[in-house]
């Protein structure tokens, strides 16, 4: 008893396909013709005894055919539909032609998008390896940039009779003075929130407006 495999992928089918029926399926650079409406029942009774090939994978070879950009490329109102053995029969009409461009449109901004998406995936791989290798020579640690010294000379100390809640003051910490606001007036210290968000308290001479 002869054994024979079934095809394992779309692309032996359709192979398979245009050595069977030549006329109907263009292999090559050949413009392909467009399908008559119903060939895949034909398909379907002229190889029910073929155990190569299902039903399902019929289906599926046939719809990548369809779908290629050859074919959709030929798929123009008036053009003249083939049946498996290449006999003309009805014209692709101007909806179904319109469809195939669409379709075409659509299928190549598709492909051109995936390609530019995996350029640019690409790049910075091949940037990366550009990159030269950090020297282990220590460096000398970077002095911290010196603060411009504010002029003190417009402000003045701060009179903690004359204070007012939500005052803008400043705040003599360290060298530099610092924005404040003031939050709470007690009898000996004054209460401000610093710009950095902190509350702390200080007596009235530490503070300038």
């Amino acid at each position: 008893m002869e054994i024979t495999e079934k095809f394992t992928n779309n692309k032996q089918i359709i192979a398979f396909l245009t050595e069977q029926f030549p006329a109907c399926f263009i292999a090559g650079s050949e413009s392909a013709k467009p399908l008559k409406i119903g060939v895949f029942q034909e398909l379907a009774a002229r190889l029910e005894n073929e155990p190569r090939v299902s039903k399902t994978q019929l289906r599926g070879a046939l719809r990548q055919y369809t779908m290629s950009w050859r074919y959709l490329h030929c798929v123009k109102a008036g053009v003249k539909r083939v049946d498996l053995d290449g006999v003309e029969g009805d014209e692709v009409s101007q909806e179904h032609a319109d469809h195939a461009q669409l379709s075409l449109k659509e299928s190549k901004e598709k492909a051109f998008a995936n390609k530019k998406k995996t350029d640019a995936n690409k790049a910075p791989a091949r940037a990366a390896k550009k990159v030269s290798v950090p020297s282990r020579k220590k460096e000398a640690p970077k002095k911290a940039a010196k603060k411009p010294e504010i002029d003190l000379s417009q402000y003045k100390e701060a009179n903690h009779n004359e204070l007012k809640v939500a005052q803008s003051v400043k705040v003599l910490l360290g060298k530099s003075p610092v924005s404040a606001t003031v939050v709470e007036i007690l009898k000996e210290e004054v209460q401000v929130q610093l710009d950095s968000g902190m509350v702390v308290k200080v007596k009235a001479k530490h503070l300038i407006v």
